[in-house]
């Protein structure tokens, strides 16, 4: 199953890297923090790691640590505007509860 972005993510991940004018992909995990315990992490990857999962998505790779796969399996990573906001949004199917700003999660 992995972890896949929408095509909206891909095209603004895409953009990015273009305009970085470097980068192998998004790479997707979680940390302990938060009220709720677990919070995502996400930053452009200008490298693989030797122990990287690789998922490909509308052309984009997200590269994830094997610890973090386990919080993040089936994932769907969305890039939304609401009003003058934008931002990812994570679809996780495993989240069982969030806390109440959205910053963390647990499983």
């Amino acid at each position: 199953m992995g972890v896949t972005l929408s095509e909206k993510a891909a095209k603004h991940v895409a953009n990015y890297i273009t305009k970085r004018g470097r980068g192998v992909g998004l790479r997707l995990g979680v940390r302990t923090s938060g009220c709720s315990g677990m919070a995502y992490k996400l930053e452009f990857a200008d490298e693989l790691a030797p122990d990287d999962l690789i998922f490909e998505s509308h052309g984009v790779k997200v590269l994830i640590d094997p610890k973090s796969l386990a919080y993040l399996e089936g994932t769907e990573l969305d890039f939304v505007r609401e009003g003058l906001n934008e931002g990812f949004k994570f679809n996780n199917p495993n989240v069982k509860d969030e806390c109440g700003c959205g910053e963390s999660f647990n499983v």
